[in-house]
């Protein structure tokens, strides 16, 4: 079985039309940038706690469910933000879930696997953040427009793939196999991932200089998180497939 078909949803994007649309004039109830890096630390926190639960008792259950039920508390929030303070943990919580449980299966299969890809996974992140708060790389609108469609192309490669093999025991060619072409693939997803990384910060940013409200910090740090476990169990698959398969 294809481990990989189990952690992938729709990212809670939140695109600059929907940081403009819900500004508001009470200043108080303004969100900022550091409002926004506390609440996404709650939210790794949930994660974290039940990625615990998972990795201690993997099962189907925790990474389908977790994969399917993130899937649609992502969309539930995606058009209910004024509650995303309920529904970020529980997306949180959802995909803690599965990633404890999958990074479970690859430790088995693969000794210090989870080690190598936190650190990659985390050296990435502080390199991206580097790179935005140096200036270096700036996001502009078509940069940002490029990279969303990218990741939105990415999506739904991922769900044509858990359909296909869950349901069908049919493999897409190529996606997340051992074979040179597919680590390819995979290393290029890897690289929209990392830039999507770009994106999440500006986000933050954008969402004060706009006047957003204070609920979209929630929004705003789950579709960080999110970038950040799909970059991770990406790498996952990446370092298994250098590790070389049993």
């Amino acid at each position: 079985m294809n481990f990989d078909r189990l952690n992938k949803s729709n990212n809670p994007m939140i695109k600059e039309e929907v940081l403009r649309g819900n500004t508001t004039n009470n200043r108080q109830e303004v969100m900022t940038v550091q409002g926004g890096i506390n609440k996404t630390f709650l939210l790794f926190g949930v994660l974290l706690m039940t990625a615990y639960v998972g990795f201690m008792a993997p099962s189907q259950l925790f990474m389908i469910g977790g994969f399917i039920g993130g899937a649609i508390v992502s969309m539930i929030m995606s058009r209910d933000l004024k509650r995303s303070n309920i529904w970020a943990p529980l997306f949180a919580g959802l995909y803690g879930l599965a990633v404890g449980s999958i990074s479970a299966v690859y430790g088995a299969r693969f000794d210090g696997i989870i080690f190598q890809a936190v650190l990659i996974t985390m050296s990435i992140f502080f390199t991206m953040l580097t790179l935005f708060k140096s200036g270096l790389i700036t996001v502009t609108e078509k940069f940002r427009s490029v990279i969303m469609m990218a990741t939105g192309a990415i999506m739904l490669l991922y769900i044509v793939e858990f359909v296909l093999g869950y349901f069908f025991s049919i493999d897409v060619p190529y996606l997340h196999d051992q074979s040179m072409m597919g680590i390819g693939i995979s290393l290029a997803i890897v690289a929209v991932a990392s830039l999507k990384l770009l994106v999440d910060f500006d986000n933050f940013e954008r969402g004060e200089k706009f006047g957003s409200p204070k609920y979209m910090e929630f929004a705003i740090g789950a579709g960080l998180l999110f970038t950040m476990i799909w970059l991770y169990t990406e790498i996952l698959y990446l370092v298994s497939a250098f590790m070389g398969s049993d």
